[in-house]
């Protein structure tokens, strides 16, 4: 039986960073409503309550009951979490003076207790609340604290309850990691099982008994999380998989072709359609980026209709969703922050059941799973691409010319990373057509009024926070030029050097 931590969500920006956290310690975890707790689920091996953007005593505040857990295993509370265990079990939360945000040095009180093994006396972590603990449960003590926070860390002295008021799934609390570790592995007794081996065993046993002799039609995008969903369902079903590549004429220059020679090399089953005139008729004239991805995702599910007509015993739809794109689409409050074309815009009449091998995985793990299936490294070290492509990448109404001249410079970016060795340096890089904008330039002696192109570089590592890419000046200078002298309708070129949050990756 797979073990795993449950991770309990009242809506914290940080929860998918403790999933992440988790999963590096190969334990498997799922992150679920605050409200959704598996009842009689004996792989459950702890729980985790996150941080959360309410007080306890706001009215609309998330809670949860804790006796389905609270004694009959380990729990650890973060921020709020540990907030509500206290507010809960007879302890007292109020307003802080000032909001307790940023970097503190937390102190032991207590340098025997299991969840600080291996700690330092002193050592940094990351507050980030507005109210603060003033008086623990009567059956709790303190172990931990900081200058103001005399309550930072706290345990039950009878049950299995653990509670602390910063963030330790955050790079700047530097010990972090450890305790987490503490945590999930002594306290809770993880086997530390999980790995992308026994990810590819488990899910291709899964995929069998879910599948049986079931015909499967994939959408592939030329990406990774599509390309090893395909790996993974042809080494589970063979034949059985049948795979689409739709072509909707806003891939990266060449794509289609390069795509379907490397899928080739794979053994993949795979169909290549050519839908681009479809796709350019039902989005011409649209600018809003919900109402594009809206209409992407429509076309898509209509052209693969129509193909699944011509394999009649065809029942199931596989798709590459990672986990971030779910969480994405929909937080724990129920408001959308985007929508992705394979999850939130797929149109009820959809004949076909949806199979999502991957949807509980990171980025990363993806590729770990590509490595261990044997997939080519320049596959698996692609970059991600959005699912409605270069549609999303230019800003207004998308025309056949817009998307030639950002595949022209998009073009001439993505080889030029590749040239001077950063390509694998970036999590992920792009060009963007600012095609609702214009500004003068000047080429030769005569004046120009043309478009801007943005170029976005980030570096990250699960997609949910992103920095920019500092990238050389020369290089930088080298791509600007050779854009403006090579694009027909590019006259001036910018960087982006916004992170995620306050931004996103991509523009759109």
């Amino acid at each position: 039986m797979t073990q795993k931590i449950i991770i309990l969500d009242f809506g914290s920006q940080t929860t998918q960073l403790i999933g992440r956290r988790v999963r590096e310690l190969d334990t498997f975890c799922e992150i679920l409503p605050y409200n959704k707790f598996p009842k009689d689920d004996p792989s459950v091996i702890g729980v985790i309550l996150s941080g959360s953007p309410y007080s306890v005593h706001d009215p609309e505040a998330f809670k949860v009951d804790l006796s389905q857990f609270v004694g009959k295993i380990p729990v650890l509370g973060i921020c709020y979490g540990a907030q509500f265990i206290s507010h809960t079990l007879g302890g007292k939360v109020e307003k802080a003076d000032s909001r307790e945000y940023g970097r503190a040095n937390l102190e032991m009180v207590d340098t025997t207790n299991p969840l600080f093994k291996w700690f330092e006396q002193k050592s940094q972590v990351w507050m980030s609340h507005g109210d603060t603990i003033t008086a623990i449960p009567e059956d709790f003590k303190v172990i931990g604290s900081t200058a103001d926070v005399v309550n930072a860390a706290f345990a039950s002295t009878t049950q299995p309850i653990w509670a602390v008021q910063f963030h330790p799934e955050v790079y700047h609390t530097l010990q972090g990691k450890q305790l987490l570790k503490n945590f999930v592995v002594d306290i809770c007794g993880s086997r530390q099982e999980w790995s992308a081996a026994s990810f590819v065993d488990s899910t291709v046993a899964e995929l069998k008994a879910q599948l049986g002799s079931d015909r499967v039609i994939l959408g592939l995008s030329g990406g990774v999380d599509s390309s090893v969903a395909a790996v993974l369902l042809n080494r589970a079903i063979g034949q059985n998989l049948t795979c689409i590549f739709v072509d909707h004429g806003m891939l990266r220059k060449n794509e289609f072709t390069q795509v379907m020679n490397d899928y080739k090399v794979l053994g993949l089953n795979v169909i290549g359609v050519d839908a681009s005139e479809k796709f350019f008729g039902d989005l011409a004239g649209v600018t809003d980026p919900e109402q594009k991805r809206k209409i992407i995702g429509r076309d898509f599910v209509e052209v693969f209709n129509a193909e699944a007509k011509k394999i009649t015993d065809a029942k199931w739809l596989a798709q590459g969703t990672i986990y971030p794109d779910r969480i994405e689409s929909l937080n724990i409050t129920g408001k959308v922050i985007k929508s992705h074309h394979n999850v939130g815009g797929l149109p009820k009449e959809m004949r076909l059941q949806l199979c999502e091998p991957l949807k509980w995985l990171f980025k990363d793990e993806v590729r770990r799973v590509g490595r261990q299936l044997g997939m080519p490294e320049h596959l698996i070290t692609r970059h991600p691409f959005p699912g409605p492509g270069l549609a999303v990448r230019i800003l207004g109404d998308i025309t056949p010319e817009k998307v030639r001249i950002l595949q022209d410079a998009d073009d001439i970016y993505i080889r030029a990373l590749r040239e001077w060795g950063l390509y694998d340096q970036v999590w992920q890089a792009g060009a963007i057509l600012l095609s609702t904008v214009r500004s003068v330039g000047v080429m030769g002696d005569e004046r120009t009024y043309e478009h801007p192109v943005a170029l976005r570089a980030v570096t990250s590592t699960d997609a949910m926070t992103a920095d920019w890419a500092h990238l050389p000046y020369d290089f930088m200078a080298k791509v600007s030029n050779e854009i403006i002298n090579k694009v027909r309708g590019v006259n001036r070129v910018c960087y982006d050097i916004s992170s995620k949050p306050p931004a996103t990756i991509e523009w759109e």
